[in-house]
């Protein structure tokens, strides 16, 4: 039974009945009692609800209550027709209206925000912003369904006639006007609505009545009367639930009668409103509130466009006051004007607010979108022109960064970066283009300013060694050798060590030397020891120079004699990559020297690649392979390890058992196979497990580890399920050993796995060859005894049963001290069973059959007498 909000006026009412018909008490006794009024829990249904409010109002003389009786039989006929309010259990109020744009039609606020109408018309726009969201219609009721709204009409009429100074009028009128609604009858409604309003102006429901006159009128174009409507609920004042979106629509209702300023003024009032409730337009809110902020910046565009465009934003925050959210105000007027490829329009807006705000936060990406924006439009001279003043405003030396912190603005500097770049490319093709040689000088000077400015700002970006080489490029070509020789020695050397590096210090040398060509003779000493000293540098740096093999080999052997064994090996391999036709002897060494290092400072991979490398160098014949063969495996052994101590298992035991085929005579490999199966059980990878250590076991029989193995290999088999192998395997542990207590866990673990497998003979067999063989300690002895006993109950196999049970008995009586409470437990619970098997058989004896027996006897009798 549903549980309903009625009054107790329902239980004075009922009550009253009784009383009448019981004799107990008088009609005129209910003068005297003031009903309880308060809303109370009755398990009583609707209908017997409306029956008590009937009786009330036929039976009960007029009172005070009459009224309240009357509006309450009319709510419980709505509540009847229409339900309860979802939730509460109190009468359901009109459906409240759904803010404009609802979830379930329009995007979410990312993709509303994102662009003024790129995928939505100002009329798809405008429809879905403003439509009316009016009570759900009904479908026509019928004359049945109608009945009891209809009821309910003409009870609250008839109240709101005979009892015109009820207090609680507007509540009865707002029923009406919800009864009205569900039947379709909205005007109506809406009358009712506007008798609520001139009855009772400080209702509760006065703000959503007076929005949903809003809306009827709105939907109607009567806009004069919306905007009446809406102002009306503003002068409520923020605690009205209505505030927020009255200020919407009535910025719309203002907009469609082409007073855009005063349409702005609501609009900035709204986002003032969301500012001072603690909205923050940099932070996530919900999907509601911010489809509603976009929808606002939109409509705030449109109405900026109408009053003539970027010109009209500062005039009229000059005129209302700024406010701090004016950015995305010029942001979404500017985008605005770009969805509707209006690109003069659009990069205005952005200029004005940077001639406006040079020094916002946001200035810099408003610069970004000017070039954004004529790049969309195709204007390249505008696009260079707008980079230009970009990367002239918003270099790192220029003042905006005393405002700003630049590594606050990482956006910032990407495109600074990008609009340097982008500016030296351009200037040094124009350079190089033939066809513009009278212009030659202008934008070689242009190129040099544009690619000095990003190696100034970014001297340490990954970027700057190939601009720096662009650099070092341009002034070569205008023939500027010394200044391009040392800007080619900075982009080889002045930056870590990069692609570029070998050949800009090539170049390097190259320049000096085009210089010396040049050079008068007094500069040419100068300009020989700049070659040399950088050729020297070059030949250090780059291991490439035909003088540097024999000297770095030399160097390389004696790092590794100082146990220097990282540089050694750095020499070493330099001599390996630079000098690949170094004669094979020199070469060998430098391989033994980077394997023995790196195996010494522990980089494995690089020692197995370099003994592998000896070892193609080494002849089959020298007495030295043997051990470097054990040192490849040694370094493909030390991987595995490490795999290991990282829990890498399965990288373990590939580095483990590669040895088999990159070091097979190696004496390493047989603990290699092992240990390659140990990492596989421990990665549960049982299969793998079982079949490298049976290879193991087969071939290298004689090892140490081989019942190692063989213990492994069971365990494998156990935990991947083939209970009988690994039976069979514990089995033969137990038949290997020479260890009592290995054989003894081996037969019990073999007999459990061959019974958990039903392999029964196998387990009774095991089981027997345990307690014959280990009949201590007793308790466990005892223990393999009952599962052996229980094995012959199951094989129905009784003498052998019994057989056992009695040695249970007889062994726990004859143990002594080892008795535990386990055996006197098996013992006892043996000797019952034994004790029940004798009394069973002799009742079967000495009582049952005496007494079948005389049955038979008596049936005899009585077939002779029957037939006689």
């Amino acid at each position: 039974m549903r549980r309903l909000a009625i009054p107790l006026l329902l239980g004075s009412a009922l009550g009253a009945g009784c009383a009448a018909r019981s004799g107990k008490g008088t009609l005129a006794e209910l003068h005297a009692v003031r009903p309880d009024l308060k809303e109370a829990k009755v398990e009583q249904g609707l209908d017997q609800a409306m029956l008590g409010y009937r009786r009330f109002l036929e039976e009960t003389p007029e009172t005070q209550m009459t009224p309240e009786a009357m509006r309450r039989l009319a709510d419980l006929k709505l509540e009847k027709q229409f339900g309860l309010r979802a939730g509460d259990g109190k009468p359901r109020e009109m459906a409240a209206p759904e803010s404009a744009g609802s979830p379930a039609e329009t995007p979410g606020p990312a993709a509303a925000a994102a662009s003024a109408g790129a995928t939505e018309s100002e009329q798809d726009f405008e429809r879905r912003t403003t439509a009316q969201r009016e009570m759900p219609a009904a479908a026509a009721p019928t004359d049945a369904d109608a009945k009891g709204p209809l009821e309910a009409i003409a009870l609250y009429d008839k109240l709101l006639t005979e009892y015109p100074s009820y207090a609680q009028s507007d509540k009865v009128l707002y029923q009406m006007a919800r009864a009205y609604d569900e039947l379709g009858r909205t005007e109506e409604a809406m009358e009712t609505m506007e008798r609520l309003i001139r009855a009772n102006p400080k209702s509760e429901h006065y703000d959503e009545v007076q929005f949903r006159r809003g809306e009827y009128f709105y939907t109607r174009r009567r806009f004069q009367d919306a905007e009446a409507a809406y102002s009306a609920i503003i002068g409520l004042g923020p605690d009205s639930s209505y505030h927020e979106l009255a200020l919407y629509k009535l910025g719309w209702t203002l907009y469609k009668q082409e007073l855009y300023e005063e349409a702005l003024n609501q609009y900035m009032a709204l986002l003032d409103y969301k500012v001072s409730i603690g909205y923050n337009f940099d932070q996530t809110h919900s999907e509601d509130d911010e489809r509603r902020v976009a929808d606002t910046f939109r409509v705030i565009s449109l109405s900026f466009s109408n009053l003539g465009g970027p010109p009209a934003v500062p005039e009229y925050f000059s005129r209302f006051g700024h406010r701090d959210y004016e950015d995305r105000v010029y942001s979404n007027l500017g985008e605005h004007y770009l969805a509707k490829l209006r690109y003069d329009d659009a990069a205005k807006t952005y200029k004005t607010f940077v001639a406006l705000y040079p020094f916002h936060r946001a200035a810099p990406r408003f610069s970004m979108r000017v070039v954004e924006t004529f790049t969309k439009g195709g204007f390249p001279k505008l696009v260079l022109e707008s980079k230009k003043e970009f990367a002239t405003t918003y270099g790192l030396q220029a003042e905006y960064w005393q405002h700003f912190k630049p590594e606050e603005s990482p956006e910032v500097l990407s495109y600074l970066k990008s609009n340097l770049k982008d500016l030296a490319n351009h200037y040094h093709a124009q350079y190089q283009n033939e066809e513009l040689a009278g212009e030659k000088l202008a934008n070689y000077r242009e190129a040099l300013q544009w690619y000095g400015s990003y190696l100034q700002s970014f001297p340490k970006d990954p970027d700057s060694p190939p601009i720096n080489y662009q650099l070092a490029d341009l002034l070569l070509e205008n023939k500027d050798f010394g200044e391009a020789a040392k800007q080619y020695e900075h982009t080889a050397y002045g930056y870590p060590v990069h692609a570029q590096s070998a050949a800009a210090g090539y170049a390097a040398i190259y320049a000096y030397r085009e210089q010396l060509k040049v050079s008068s003779e007094e500069q040419k000493d100068a300009v020989k020891r700049d070659t040399v000293t950088s050729s020297l540098r070059f030949a250090d740096s780059f291991p490439e120079h035909e003088h540097a093999a024999d000297i770095l080999g030399a160097a390389a052997d004696d790092l590794y004699d100082m146990k220097d064994y990282r540089p050694a090996r750095t020499a070493a391999q330099r001599v390996i990559d630079s000098y690949l036709a170094a004669g094979a002897a020199l070469r060998r060494s430098a391989w033994i020297v980077v394997a023995h290092a790196s195996f010494e400072i522990a980089e494995y991979p690089q020692a197995e690649q370099a003994y592998a490398q000896v070892l193609a160098a080494t002849p089959e014949n020298d007495e030295s392979r043997a051990a470097l063969v054990d040192n490849l495996a040694a370094s493909i052994y030390k991987q595995g390890e490490l795999a290991n101590d990282a829990q890498d298992y399965r990288a373990a035991a590939d580095h483990f058992l590669r040895i088999r085929s990159a070091a097979p005579t190696s004496t390493i490999r047989p603990a290699a196979e092992y240990d390659a199966g140990a990492a596989l059980i421990r990665l549960k990878d049982w299969t793998a497990a079982a079949a490298v250590l049976e290879a193991f076991r087969a071939a290298y029989p004689d090892h140490k580890l081989q019942r190692e193995a063989s213990r492994q290999i069971a365990y494998a088999y156990k935990e991947s399920g083939q209970l009988s192998r690994a039976a069979d395997e514990y089995d033969h542990i137990a038949s290997q050993s020479d260890d009592p207590a290995l054989r003894s866990d081996a037969l019990l673990v073999a007999g459990d796995l061959y019974e958990q497998s039903n392999a029964r003979d196998r387990a009774l067999d095991v089981y027997t060859r345990y307690v014959n063989e280990f009949p201590r300690p007793v308790e466990t002895a005892l223990e393999t005894r009952f599962k052996i006993a229980e094995m012959r109950k199951a094989a129905h196999d009784e003498s052998l049963y019994r057989q056992e049970l009695a040695d249970i008995v007889r062994i726990d009586a004859e143990a002594g001290s080892e008795r535990t409470a386990r055996t006197r437990t098996l013992g006892a619970r043996s000797a019952l069973v034994l004790a029940e098997q004798s009394y069973q058989e002799f009742v079967a004896v000495k009582l049952v059959q005496p007494f079948k027996d005389s049955l038979q006897q008596k049936k005899q009798r009585m077939d002779v007498a029957i037939q006689a």
